[in-house]
């Protein structure tokens, strides 16, 4: 029985991929690796746990252990992204770095200690701008702030944040935040994997509702994008250089990006899959398939070699949406039915508690 080592973050299953496992007859080796820190006696027991398996793959379920898949890969050269890569693309400030040197569409931005001068700052920056932590945060963290009060507000918010025992950083990564211009837009998350350097996109996903701030958490992906097709193409373009910037190469990818009067701004560019609750949706097919298979096992199988050039995503238009702590889902025949059965659902759900 082939053998895959699936690297999570302590705490947090990912029943989803046992799933798919099951499906394909293989033998998933689970790693949990702890919340808090990537040490090198943490590396070491994991790339002891694939030795000791004899495992033919290695992935991962987030952005932590993305970083580590990529030291086992390496260790057992196996395929998979570099392991300085997958360090960049958790890192916001190594990222923007990176892709303004690469001739790529940025926001002026600087990194600055969770010990300065709230004030002073907030008398130099040019509003409206973004505070956010380096580390990724799916948008907790994540603020915009229109003048020098808020941003001072924003600032302390995050300084707690970062300075608290529950803040999931690593070290070094706590003394320091982002300031950066808000990029106004429509916002995309582009799913996909490398495979071998070549960026193959599986979904472009819609985020409909307007994310401008102060927070930034998403509320809702829908599937198939409705943007024109010239801007599916510029997204594309934009993301493929971006990972070819940050020095991606093989495994899952998960991009954000904005596109504004500038053209397409890529927010980052994680060596991660999508998050389970969102990807449910997900399914695609292949010529001569009997059924649609999810988003969990095209990543399975690209892990274990296969190619993803045959799998499409099914025709029918899909969509999640996040209500508190749950998530909602509906198919249907085009992206705004699936949007208005959502919204129509949650205000349901909101007048039944």
């Amino acid at each position: 029985m082939r053998r895959v080592l699936f690297l999570q973050t302590m705490g947090e299953p990912r029943k989803s991929y046992q799933d798919a496992a099951l499906r394909l007859g293989v033998d998933l080796v689970v790693s949990e690796l702890p919340s808090h820190g990537l040490t090198d006696a943490s590396l070491s027991n994991v790339v002891g746990v694939a030795r000791s398996n004899a495992v033919t793959a290695c992935f991962a379920a987030d952005g932590r252990s993305g970083a580590a898949a990529a030291v086992v890969a390496h260790a057992l050269a196996l395929p998979g992204h570099p392991a300085a890569a997958a360090g960049i693309s958790r890192n916001k400030l190594l990222t923007r770095e990176r892709l303004r040197d690469s001739d790529l569409l940025v926001p002026w931005f600087f990194p600055t200690s969770i010990g300065a001068n709230a004030a002073a700052l907030a008398s130099m920056v040019a509003f409206p701008c973004v505070l956010k932590p380096l580390f990724a945060s799916n948008g907790r963290g994540v603020a915009r702030v229109d003048d020098a009060p808020s941003f001072v507000s924003a600032f302390e918010r995050l300084r707690a944040q970062l300075a608290s025992s529950h803040a999931s950083a690593e070290e070094g990564e706590r003394d320091t935040l982002l300031v950066e211009g808000y990029v106004d837009g429509w916002e995309f998350a582009l799913v996909g994997v490398m495979h071998h350097g070549a960026l193959y996109a599986f979904a472009l996903i819609d985020k409909p509702d307007p994310l401008e701030g102060p927070q930034f958490e998403d509320t809702m992906y829908v599937v198939p994008s409705i943007a024109p097709e010239p801007m599916q193409w510029d997204i594309l373009d934009a993301v493929s250089r971006a990972a070819a910037a940050i020095g991606l190469h093989h495994g899952p990818i998960h991009a954000e990006c904005r596109v504004g009067d500038r053209g397409v701004y890529v927010l980052g560019v994680g060596a991660k899959p999508l998050d389970a609750s969102w990807a449910k949706p997900l399914r695609f097919r292949t010529d001569g398939a009997a059924a649609a298979i999810s988003y969990e096992e095209l990543l399975l199988r690209h892990a274990l070699g296969e190619s993803p050039n045959d799998w499409r995503r099914e025709p029918d238009a899909s969509g999640v949406m996040k209500i508190a702590d749950r998530f909602i889902y509906s198919r249907g025949a085009s992206p705004e039915a699936v949007e208005r059965e959502l919204r129509e659902r949650a205000v349901v759900e909101s007048q039944h508690g």
